[in-house]
């Protein structure tokens, strides 16, 4: 399945999990990601472990230090891909660009597709140096969903908008306690613009981890991304308990939205 059916399919705004590769271990990993399926998830972005994740937060930091701690390899993301590719979401994978490039991105593309994974999110690569890349996942029918910013000028959000499929990665921060409605604007400005700039789907990560931020934020973008709050609550009990409880409540307020 590809993002954009399972965009089409999820009642009111898109439940969307990200969850590291190979956290706690690989098996538990497989597990945590059929867990968040079960309790709604709409579609799993599967994050690739990398040594330098200058731009992750340090509650997925520490998860995807434990993984590589742990030994993970790359083999193991397809792995992971294929054990839960028919789970009724879509399976993208999240990393940064290096480790793409040193396995070889046609190869990586093979791969993920034979795995049955929809496609990849690069959060360090520009439509402007992605020429290979977006050559590749036009042939093996991969999305390819490229970021932007309060910061991107109109300009970048066109050759975004442009350059994606499946959907555009809008990403800001949700702010602390007193910030939050200034922070909130900006961010439904964000999506507004991109949209404005030709995206047909924006979905937003915003540091979301309760219901109702989930509906506030399905409220006007088509699918709302969570990460550090699933990760803490695998962290905190790998039981998956607490995991699918987190889920649910999130998967509840993003489906209750009507965006």
């Amino acid at each position: 399945m590809r993002a954009e059916e399972a965009l089409a399919k999820a009642p009111g705004s898109a439940f969307i999990a990200f969850l590291p590769a190979g956290f706690p271990s690989v098996k538990a990993s497989i597990e945590a990601a059929r867990t968040v399926i079960d309790a709604g998830a709409d579609i799993v972005e599967i994050g690739l472990p990398y040594s330098d994740p200058g731009m992750d937060g340090p509650v997925i930091q520490a998860a995807s230090q434990r993984a590589l701690t742990g030994g993970f390899r790359v083999s193991d993301l397809f792995r992971i891909v294929e054990a839960i590719s028919d789970r009724g979401a879509a399976i993208e994978v999240m990393s940064y660009i290096n480790p793409i490039v040193r396995y070889g991105i046609d190869n990586f593309a093979r791969d993920l597709s034979q795995a049955g994974g929809a496609g990849l999110i690069t959060p360090d690569l520009i439509p402007d140096e992605a020429g290979e890349w977006i050559e590749v996942s036009t042939r093996r029918e991969l999305d390819r969903i490229f970021l932007v910013a309060p910061s991107s000028r109109p300009d970048r959000l066109k050759l975004v908008a442009q350059s994606s499929t499946g959907f555009v990665y809008a990403a800001s921060t949700m702010g602390v306690t007193g910030t939050r409605d200034e922070v909130d604007s900006r961010a439904e400005q964000l999506v507004a613009d991109t949209r404005a700039a030709g995206a047909e789907r924006v979905c937003l990560g915003l540091g979301v981890s309760t219901a109702e931020q989930a509906r506030q934020v399905g409220a006007y973008a088509d699918g709302v991304i969570v990460g550090s709050a699933l990760v803490r609550a695998l962290a905190e009990d790998e039981s998956m308990a607490r995991l699918a409880t987190v889920a649910s409540d999130i998967a509840t307020g993003a489906h209750e939205a009507r965006p």
